[in-house]
């Protein structure tokens, strides 16, 4: 169904409207559009073989047709038209149990586990009970199922609770309320004020003058300003019942969309300015109607979220590699045995007449069956309850990160929440964050700071009461009482210029609801300066096709609006041309300083005094802008107007001749002054980043804002200072490609040339961060956009030509490989990366890249559904919850309200999680090594038989009782330094992002030490029992009570040791280690009793064994000397360390005391805003696309009347 070409996205700089629609209502229309529509025919009979999806409005039998169906079985067929129903969920009631039950035993120990049962069946083979190993197998399989089930119930919610939701469709002729999920492609409904759209839809028509529809696209891409869209004039004048639309197939573009609708032999060109997205909002409209084009998973909000990647951490996949070590040093030392076996058989056991046991097996043959004795006898060496325990402690700390109140943003009621309880440890090594910009960073509020007015510098005062405006907001605040005074007095016209300018310079729209004034703007900027106008007492009240209205100090007075020339990203300005009552022409101007200052009369006097107040407002990171006027005569204007109507309606290269015209009449410009406007980041984003960095983690920042607005913030942010240079992508692209051409010419050649290629890309050691764009990105990565090929006719291919047509695609992909290496190379050379105007599949190639070629652990972070598909790509997704959606959230694995508690999360919650769960798996293997081995020991005295040191029921709950409960606490709640010393000493996060807490050199350390303790605790017993005789005079060496020791002795060794191992006691780890051992000696005299052999004697062998035993002095002391043999080396050897050797960690520790006392004198004071101190150039920030200047021309905003849709249906009906 999807065409090679939906894989691929197109990254144009800006987005425009369609001029031929905006102009519409202009005179010559029908000729116009004649003459169009011929074109249209001509020109897009190429499109129309490519757009081979088609729409026909409210036929659904249209769509049962049998081109529209494709094969998913066999002969079954299915529509390719996808419901509008999402799902998320993976099981349901009837799958749960085998699905569930298959995935868990694809996990290689719960597999091994499965076979060992089935061996344990088998009695030739087996010395050991079943139950020792149904019962921890059960155990994790249950724990896990039950963890499961509860994430997939609270998926199921979620997808009922969007599936359910309602909207209207027609529905035999009328407007009836249909859930989302029965919404098919081909549908028209109906979207009121403040409703998501349920779809992809076509705009048909709404209540708004000529069907323009507001939109929200917070949940697409985190911006909370309006945007707007405008249907065709001819669905607006009619309902397209019967109207085909051919489109494009489903793809991820979400700015592109290119199809044509057919209605009365008349084809209409459409656009993404005609298309409501899923997961828009509309607002400010009351309600519209549209054509489902896209539904459910072929939505371009879908179709962007990426495939749900399974995560899993890089100690998950350690873990996993050293469990099939075990197995292969299990099958080792089985086969060993078994060997062992074979010959004892042959030397003494056939000899032996007492040993005969009536089966008459060949030594060969008892060696094979001892072989997979071995392999039951030794299985705790692949503990079970490993992964059990790592489950728990996982879901442990997700409950810590939920209930910390130091993650709770109290503003809006948003708590931290781990999502999966599977990453914890991960986010104690990462190396990269991608962050995105909008929302992440900032808040996307846009603030009026400062202005400089005729070299006169402003915003530095007391704050400054408005109560004496009536149009006054209450939420604005300034800072300097002498600005008021001289706009009151009215004694300085360059002034009142200033903020007339503000008021009358924009494409900002108005809405007044219940007397409160509402302003609409393409921009977060250009609304905080109409806002700044009105609160200074200019205040914008209406416009219309031809006149603007404004309040200056409380008097009315309209303008003739007499050419608005927007803005776009070349000309970074705009201007607007307008005649007062007077008949006096005059041109206002705003724009980035750099093309005003080209265009200034020679003659301005305040030109250095402005110029040193934007250097000073650029100092502090604010977005600066120039404000500049021009007084026009009646007879100039007369002439540049003809020529401007002129390229207004060029049919080729409208766009550069609307430019060349706008160039000849803004010159010659006055300057009045600069506005400073602050882009407010979130509270904490400059200490988080300098924290971040501190810990060696890099911050690339991913967003689809443009080049200067983005170096702005990241200015803002501390992430760019005045001493990191700061290389662009069309600086890199030379030194890329040199790079690319030496490593051809040296492919080959000697080691001393690839070690050279090998080198760095920049000299010295200054700090650099590297800016780059989306399409400079696409170009050096060679990402292009891949054109379908015509079809030919050729002959065939012979075997030569297909093998260098083979061999030609193998090189080119060689070619790009080595590119994109050479790319994450440079850029990782540097301390910063910022990615401007960026998609999102570029976001997730991005971070794809980092992986791929770093092998890096990389953390991605986001707000809007732009971010989905690069939270879904890193190896951990964070989502920002708050007024910009849940999209994000919905996709992550963490989330919470503020870009602020990111540090906590990493420094404090991802450092401790990493050293317990390092901790806990370096103590695990030990325990399970000193246990296991000791059978090993054993075996050497029972002619390798495959017989078991230790009681059955002891070997069953070792694992489960004995030893479980004192590591599960370390794992839970050691920490070696506290939360406030984390995040005061950054360089302790390095430990885990170079794996040194445990790595296969750790791994082989505890299994040394296992090794050695199983030895000393079988041979001290061992050598104390010889030639021994008890106070009775009996011998007290016998296999049971010689059991008894040893396994006595290991509890007691595995328990202080974890004692040993804790760095944070609390009364619950003391009370875990000395429970454990009396619980051991607790169970062990109730098995051990009389009573409980009578009820089961084939089960509880070891009768009195334990009172017998344990009444022996000699005993204790054998169990004394082997717990001392055991730990005091280890003893030793940690003083030895903390004292000569001593780890960062170990020195905060030991000065904990002091560096409290340092944090209680130091008086706690409110974290001023840093400002950079760069002497760079801030810039102004438009809207990512033109304004509403088009809109505004063309008279299609001027609010009217207009009947609903259902009186439209009612009148059809009843006429026919």
């Amino acid at each position: 169904m999807i065409s090679e070409r939906d894989s691929e996205t197109t990254f144009d700089e800006d987005s425009q409207p369609n001029d031929e629609e905006l102009d519409s209502r202009q005179p010559g229309v029908e000729s116009e559009q004649a003459q169009t529509n011929r074109g249209t025919e001509e020109s897009r009979e190429t499109l129309r073989k490519d757009c081979s999806w088609q729409v026909k409005a409210n036929d659904q039998h249209f769509y049962e047709q049998p081109q529209f169906k494709r094969t998913i079985l066999l002969c079954f067929k299915k529509s390719k038209y996808a419901g509008n129903a999402i799902k998320t969920y993976k099981y349901n009631p009837i799958t749960f149990l085998p699905l569930n039950l298959f995935e868990q035993f694809k996990r290689a120990a719960n597999f091994y586990f499965l076979v060992l049962l089935i061996l344990q069946a088998i009695p030739q083979i087996s010395t050991l009970s079943w139950y020792t190993t149904l019962v921890p197998l059960l155990l994790v399989l249950g724990i896990t199922a039950v963890k499961d089930l509860v994430d997939d119930i609270a998926r199921h919610k979620m997808d009922n609770e969007v599936n359910n939701r309602t909207c209207e469709v027609i529905r035999d002729g009328r407007f009836k309320n249909t859930k989302w999920k029965d919404i098919k492609v081909g549908d028209i409904i109906r979207l009121k004020k403040n409703t998501f759209v349920p779809a992809d839809i076509l705009l048909l028509s709404s209540s708004e003058p000529n069907s323009l529809c507001y939109v929200e696209t917070a949940e697409l891409d985190g911006e909370t300003n309006l945007k707007f869209k405008m249907a065709l004039e001819v669905t607006d004048k009619y309902l397209q019942e019967e109207s085909l639309i051919e489109c494009e197939e489903p793809n991820n573009r979400l700015d592109k969309f290119t199809g044509t609708l057919f209605w009365r032999n008349t084809s209409y060109a459409l656009d993404a300015d005609k298309i409501l997205l899923r997961g828009c909002k509309i607002r400010n409209t009351d309600f519209c109607h549209g054509v489902v084009v896209f539904a459910g998973a072929d939505t371009k909000i879908m179709k962007n979220s990426g495939k749900t990647k399974f995560k899993r951490t890089k100690i998950d996949s350690l873990m996993n590699y050293m469990v099939y070590t075990i197995f292969l040093v299990l099958i080792l030392l089985s086969a060993g045995l078994a060997i062992g076996h074979t010959y004892w058989e042959q030397q003494i056991g056939n000899s032996s007449w007492y040993l005969y046991d009536a089966e008459d097996y060949s030594p060969p043959y008892r060696g094979f069956l001892n072989f997979w004795g071995y392999i039951i006898v030794l299985n705790t060496m692949v503990p079970i309850s490993l992964y059990v325990s790592v489950e728990v402690i996982r879901l442990g700390q997700s409950y810590f990160i939920n209930w910390d109140l130091q993650m709770y943003y109290s503003e809006k009621d948003t708590a931290a929440k781990a999502r999966t309880t599977t990453l914890n440890e991960q986010l104690g090594q990462i190396h990269y964050i991608f962050s995105d910009k909008t929302g992440t960073l900032t808040q996307n509020i846009m603030t009026f700071k400062k202005c400089c007015i005729n070299g006169q510098r402003y915003g530095k005062s007391q704050q400054v009461d408005f109560s004496w405006n009536t149009y006054a907001d209450g939420k604005f605040l300034f800072y300097d009482h002498y600005l008021i005074e001289q706009i009151k007095s009215r004694k300085d016209p360059e002034i009142q210029k200033f903020f007339l300018l503000l008021a009358i310079c924009h494409t900002v729209m108005v809405d007044v609801s219940d007397g409160q004034i509402n302003y609409q703007a393409a921009s977060p900027d250009e609304g905080a300066l109409v806002t700044a106008a009105r609160n200074f007492g200019y205040v914008f009240l209406s416009r219309t096709q031809n006149t603007i209205t404004i309040s200056e100090m409380g008097i009315e007075k309209t303008y003739d609006v007499l050419a608005i020339l927007d803005f776009n990203s070349d000309r970074k300005r705009m201007s607007v041309i307008v005649r007062d009552c007077n008949g006096n022409i005059r041109l206002y101007c705003k724009g980035a300083d750099t093309v005003i200052y080209e265009r200034l009369h020679p003659r301005n006097v305040k030109r250095e005094a402005t110029e040193e107040a934007l250097d000073v407002f650029a100092n502090e990171t604010l977005r600066t802008l120039c404000l500049c006027y021009k007084d026009i005569s009646d007879d100039e204007f007369e002439a540049w107007n003809k020529k401007f109507m002129e390229a207004s309606v060029a049919t080729t290269n409208r766009d550069e001749a609307l430019d060349k015209v706008y160039e000849e009449i803004e010159k010659n410009l006055i300057l009045l002054g600069a506005t400073a406007i602050e882009d407010k980041l979130q509270d904490g984003v400059p200490e988080t980043i300098s924290k971040l960095s501190k810990a060696d983690i890099k911050i690339w920042v991913l967003t689809g804002d443009k080049k200067e607005t983005a170096e702005n913030i990241g200015f803002s942010c501390d992430l760019l200072t005045d001493e990191t240079t700061i290389c662009y992508g069309e600086d890199i692209s030379a030194l890329l490609q040199t790079r690319l051409e030496n490593q051809r010419n040296r492919a080959g050649s000697s080691t001393h040339s690839s070690l050279r290629m090998n080198e760095p890309f920049f000299q010295g050691s200054r700090d650099r961060a590297l800016i780059i764009t989306g399409s400079w990105l696409n170009e050096i990565l060679l990402e292009k956009k891949k054109k379908k090929k015509k079809l030919k006719l050729k002959f065939p291919r012979t075997a030569e030509e297909k093998q260098k047509q083979i061999e030609k695609r193998r090189k080119a992909e060689a070619y790009k490989e080595q590119q994109q290496k050479n790319f994450v190379d440079l850029a990782c050379e540097c301390k910063a990366v910022i990615c401007c105007r960026v998609t999102p599949k570029q976001k997730a190639m991005v971070v794809e890249l980092v992986k791929k070629y770093k092998k890096a652990i990389t953390l991605a972070i986001g707000d809007g559904a732009n971010d989905v598909n690069m939270i879904k790509t890193a190896h951990i997704g964070v989502g920002i919850s708050g007024q910009e959606g849940m999209q994000a959230v919905m996709s992550s694995d963490y989330s919470f309200g503020q870009f602020r508690y990111l540090q906590r999360l990493l420094l404090v919650h991802g450092r401790w999680s990493y050293i317990r769960m390092c901790k806990f798996l370096r103590y695990f293997f030990y325990k399970n090594f000193a246990f296991t081995l000791v059978h090993i020991w054993y075996s050497f005295f029972n002619g390798f038989s495959a017989q078991t040191a230790y009681e059955d029921w002891f070997i069953t709950l070792y694992n489960v009782l004995y030893s479980s409960l004192p590591v599960l606490l370390v794992g839970l709640f050691d920490q070696d330094v506290s939360d406030k010393l984390s995040l005061r000493f950054p360089r302790l996060y390095v430990l885990g992002q170079k794996d040194l807490l445990f790595n296969y050199k750790k791994f082989f350390l505890s299994l040394l030490h296992g090794a050695i303790t199983s030895l000393i605790i079988f041979f001290i017993p061992y050598g104390a029992y010889l030639q021994t005789m008890g106070q009775d005079g009996e011998a007290p060496s016998d296999y049971q009570s010689f059991a008894i020791t040893a396994a006595s002795s290991l509890v007691f060794v595995v328990n202080l040791q974890i004692g040993l191992d804790t760095s944070y006691w609390t009364f619950v780890n003391a009370f875990s280690v000395f429970g454990s051992i009396a619980i051991y000696f607790g169970i062990t005299f109730d098995l051990h009793s009389a009573g409980i052999h009578v009820l089961f004697p084939s089960a509880f062998q070891f009768t009195g064994t334990a009172p017998n035993a344990l009444r022996q002095p000699y005993l204790w002391l054998t169990m004394a000397l082997t717990i001392a043999v055991c730990l005091l080396p280890v003893v030793a050897q940690r003083f030895l360390s903390m004292t000569i050797w001593p780890s960062e960690s170990d020195r905060i520790q030991k000065n904990r005391k002091k560096y409290m006392a340092e944090e209680e004198q130091w008086k706690r004071r409110q974290s001023a805003f840093r400002r950079g101190v760069s002497s760079r150039r801030s810039a102004y920030a438009f809207s990512h696309q033109r304004g509403y200047a088009d809109l505004i021309a063309s008279g299609r905003s001027i609010r009217k009347k207009r009947a609903p849709l259902d009186a439209v249906l009612g009148k059809c009906c009843h006429g026919s």
